[in-house]
């Protein structure tokens, strides 16, 4: 099992640095391996050299049980969606273009898709701007019930899945919208989809993803 996990976040991190969504030792990704073991890439570390034996383990409270290096900055981040969302397996960070210059913005990213709003809800919020440290874990935490991915000011994408796949499936459509909504702009911008059709669709979301915690 935890073979399995480090090699799904390895391939994420190669993502991640193909599709020119981190650069630098921007990025970072982790998955629970069990209860209260987590698997989290190492700070300081450009996401296309990451091998599995690079990953770290910690216990739920951040404490590093083993690997080399340190856990990156942003971790407390990550801890806190497994603490309010028990049935979360991973969550991944990055900084795709087109939704991070929307998050830069000031804006949020309503869902103008009818097969988005089932993946992702009808909207990607956004984060307010925080310090780094307790202020940015704090600001996070109240959206992470009631959301799967959001935009944060000035820090990119966040997105978490039952495992690292949907994670990072989530954050590629956050991204391929944000894409899609700028292009739209020379159009006039997308269109809002119908109230009634959101929310037959937020119930199609609910039977394909139950809550988990």
């Amino acid at each position: 099992m935890e073979t399995r996990t480090r090699e799904e976040i390895v391939r994420a991190c190669a993502a991640l640095a193909a599709r020119g969504w981190v650069a630098n030792h921007d990025g970072n990704v982790s998955a629970k391996a069990a209860p209260q073991r987590f698997l989290c890439t190492p700070g300081a570390t450009h996401k296309g050299v990451i091998r599995p034996q690079d990953l770290l383990v910690t216990d739920a409270a951040g404490k590093q049980l083993s690997g080399r290096g340190k856990t990156f900055s942003e971790y407390a981040l990550h801890l806190a969606v497994y603490k309010l969302r028990k049935g979360v397996g991973a969550v991944v960070h990055a900084h795709p273009p087109f939704a991070t210059a929307l998050g830069a913005s000031g804006r949020e990213l309503v869902t103008f898709l009818p097969e988005a709003v089932v993946s992702l809800g009808a909207k990607v919020p956004l984060v307010p701007l925080a310090a780094p440290g307790a202020a940015a874990t704090k600001a996070l935490e109240g959206f992470v019930a009631g959301y799967d991915a959001v935009l944060v000011a000035g820090n990119g994408v966040f997105a978490w899945g039952d495992d690292v796949e949907q994670a990072l499936l989530r954050l590629e459509l956050v991204e391929h919208l944000a894409a899609i909504a700028t292009h739209a702009q020379v159009w006039g911008g997308p269109q809002p989809l119908p109230q009634e059709m959101i929310a037959a669709l937020l119930e199609a979301r609910q039977k394909a993803f139950p809550p988990k915690g």
